[in-house]
């Protein structure tokens, strides 16, 4: 055995087309054709050793009931009684007697062929049997030459009832040198019809395979940098279709996580270097200039305060990027959407009374939903932080929470600058920060609608923003009341509607 696995790797090494796929499938080809071809030369040599079994038999039949018309006994004698000038009966009477047999209750041979002594007596002990039998009698018997022949024997009466036994034969070497000839030729083409079935089973198993080398050439052209390939589907709707359709929407993933890490590189890139210059700039001023303690505490204090901005960023940046990741598990429960919006109502309402804006609530009491409540909260708290920061002093911030058939309806809306149309597009991106102006001197991180967006669509549900300069804004999110599984997303965040 071990001499055997050898040698076939050695035969490998040498052909190495031998361990592919191909080779192994058009095998599986030859071998299964191998078995069903045999399977049915087989078969048909049966079913044609059958056929001259039956033909035989009802030949067999035919004569014998023939014989019963020409034959009579007289004193212990077998008489053939027909018409000698008659051709047909002449044929049909030598015919029987080319293969018979004729003998008394005892044995005692009577008349007999020559072809039929070839074959053999019938003893005593066989006589008595068939003429006690109630069916006809078939025996196979074979003479010197191995030719078989079919012999039929039964009982024929005289006319004072006396039984003698009766045998007339068939010879079935004819249809058995048809059978012989049809198994030589059929198992001589057999090589000829596996070598056909070979070719057909590569050039199959070479077609089957066409797309599994396609997805082998694109996985080479993959690359960080390349993550645009895709396979055309082959619309045959079958296992391959399915690959393919798998293989293309890992790609996708593989894309999007990688668009994720080159935006988080950017976004870090260009967001820590402002207050790192800030700190170092205040550092070289202290070190350059300072010279009493006041100045020294005053460029330490802008140097923390730009820290702290860093750290802020910092820990919005990873929040956010585990978020888009899916590592951040969702807690998801029950939870009553109108109570955590009047909690953080109250709790807004020291910042919007510092700000002399207006802030109500119009709550529907047993709006359950199921979510998780720390983001619900951080969804809550960053609409109505944005809508108080960006509201004059006398304006209105308004949070409604009501049902809305299936779903649970939150608006905050307010009386501020509003939002360019321009803009609108892309206030959920990480990052973005509608361009200041002398209505808008108040700029953020641009993260807090980008966590919005994740905790609305990490929940299942969507979101939507109108807003006009100058007359506000008014941000709806529907979320579902029925509990349903959430699978957290790992794209982006959803863009909002124009």
């Amino acid at each position: 055995m071990n001499s055997t696995r050898a040698a076939f790797s050695r035969l490998v090494v040498r052909f190495p087309f031998l361990r592919g796929l191909r080779f192994r499938l058009t095998v599986s080809y030859i071998l299964f054709f191998t078995v069903l071809l045999t399977a049915l030369g087989l078969v048909f040599r049966e079913l044609l050793v059958s056929i001259v079994y039956d033909q035989t038999a009802a030949t067999l039949e035919e004569e014998w009931g023939a014989s019963k018309g020409y034959l009579r006994f007289e004193n212990q004698r077998a008489l053939w009684f027909f018409d000698r000038s008659d051709p047909e009966e002449s044929l049909i009477v030598n015919r029987i007697r080319r293969v018979y047999g004729i003998t008394d209750s005892k044995g005692i041979l009577l008349e007999r062929s020559d072809i039929y002594r070839d074959l053999g007596s019938d003893t005593p002990d066989q006589v008595e049997r068939v003429l006690k039998s109630t069916t006809p009698v078939i025996v196979i018997r074979n003479d010197d030459r191995g030719t078989p022949y079919m012999i039929r024997q039964g009982s024929a009466p005289d006319e004072h009832g006396r039984l003698y036994f009766l045998a007339i034969g068939r010879s079935m070497g004819e249809g058995l040198r048809t059978e012989n000839q049809f198994v030589f030729r059929y198992f001589t083409l057999l090589p000829f019809m596996l070598a056909l079935c070979a070719l057909l089973g590569w050039w199959l198993a070479g077609r089957a395979l066409t797309p599994v080398r396609s997805l082998a050439e694109a996985a080479h052209e993959i690359t960080g940098s390349n993550l645009k390939v895709r396979i055309p589907l082959r619309n045959a709707r079958d296992e391959l279709d399915e690959l393919i359709e798998a293989f293309n929407r890992m790609i996708e993933r593989l894309n999007q996580s990688f668009a994720q890490i080159r935006q988080f590189s950017t976004d870090v890139s260009h967001e820590l270097r402002t207050p790192l210059t800030a700190i170092r700039g205040q550092l070289e001023v202290a070190l350059f200039t300072a010279k009493t303690p006041e100045q020294y505490q005053d460029a330490m204090v802008n140097a923390l305060q730009d820290v702290e901005q860093l750290s802020n960023i910092v820990r919005a940046l990873l929040l956010l990027s585990q978020a888009e990741s899916g590592q951040l598990a969702l807690q998801m429960s029950a939870v009553d959407l109108g109570n955590i919006a009047g909690e953080m109502v109250d709790q807004y309402q020291i910042p919007a009374d510092a700000a002399r804006v207006h802030l109500t609530a119009d709550l529907e009491p047993s709006c359950s939903v199921h979510g998780d409540r720390t983001q619900i909260e951080r969804l809550l708290s960053n609409l109505l932080s944005n809508a108080i920061k960006y509201t004059h002093e006398g304006g209105r911030v308004r949070l409604s929470v009501n049902k809305d058939g299936g779903f649970a309806r939150l608006v905050v809306e307010d009386t501020g600058i509003g939002i360019p149309e321009e803009e609108l597009p892309h206030i959920f991106d990480r990052f973005y920060r509608v361009r200041p102006s002398a209505a808008n001197p108040v700029q953020g991180l641009g993260l807090g609608l980008s966590f919005v967006a994740w905790i609305v669509q990490a929940h299942g549900g969507q979101i939507d923003v109108n807003s006009k300069v100058g007359k506000g804004s008014t941000f709806t999110v529907l979320l579902p009341l029925e509990r349903q599984s959430v699978k957290l997303p790992s794209a982006a965040p959803v863009e909002a509607a124009k």
